[in-house]
């Protein structure tokens, strides 16, 4: 199976020249660091960054350059710095073709629950309900199963909405998945993962249609 640094990797390739793409907390944020060559990509963080790079090497952090999960980023050439009100209106009025988020839990009709943690204090849920409001399209990036190996993936989200029916691809440690109108659509296999793991790892609709091919890293 993927560990996040794998999975970032997966979701790069769904990268797509010119694209603008806003980059949520925890693993999106290292997607960054993998975008494919022969490809120019922008960058979007929602408090202020347009244009944002990889992560800094040891030393040459900047403590006034942070994404929204507050981690030091570098800036590409040509990047801009704004305030949120224009960061929100890029994304309000949709001008950002792919946002790749982090989740609690997905549910099989494209549901996601990404900011309420149970039994932990949290200030709210910052930008993700304009993000999945306003984008066409969402890739979700997640292990795809809790500490207690329970499944993420699951009929009917238990966790409070971030969004309805508005997830389009689920990227996890195990599988690449679409969401459909009858449920996730098995796409790829992590290397090493057999078919019959992902689907006992999966509460929701699973859809498994003919060979299932390994994702390529």
């Amino acid at each position: 199976m993927l560990d996040k640094t794998g999975i970032a990797k997966r979701i790069a390739q769904e990268l797509q020249d010119g694209w603008y793409v806003n980059l949520g907390i925890g693993i999106p944020t290292l997607i960054a660091n993998y975008i494919p060559q022969g490809i120019s990509v922008e960058f979007q963080s929602e408090n202020g960054i347009l244009g944002m790079g990889p992560f800094p090497f040891e030393g040459d952090e900047d403590a006034d350059l942070i994404n929204a999960g507050k981690q030091t980023v570098t800036a590409m050439p040509g990047a801009s710095i704004f305030d949120s009100a224009t960061s929100f209106a890029m994304i309000r009025g949709q001008h950002i073709q792919l946002t790749v988020l982090g989740a609690m839990e997905v549910a099989d009709n494209g549901d996601i629950a990404n900011w309420k943690i149970p039994g932990r204090m949290v200030k709210g849920m910052g930008g993700a309900m304009d993000l999945v409001a306003s984008a066409d399209n969402i890739i979700v990036a997640m292990m795809h199963t809790n500490k207690r190996g329970a499944s993420k993936l699951l009929k009917r989200c238990s966790l409070p909405l971030t969004g309805v029916a508005c997830v389009k691809k689920v990227v996890t440690n195990l599988a690449v998945l679409d969401i459909t109108p009858n449920g996730f659509k098995l796409i790829e296999r992590a290397p090493g993962v057999s078919v019959e793991e992902i689907q006992n790892a999966t509460e929701g609709r699973l859809i498994v249609e003919g060979d299932i091919p390994e994702m390529k890293i």
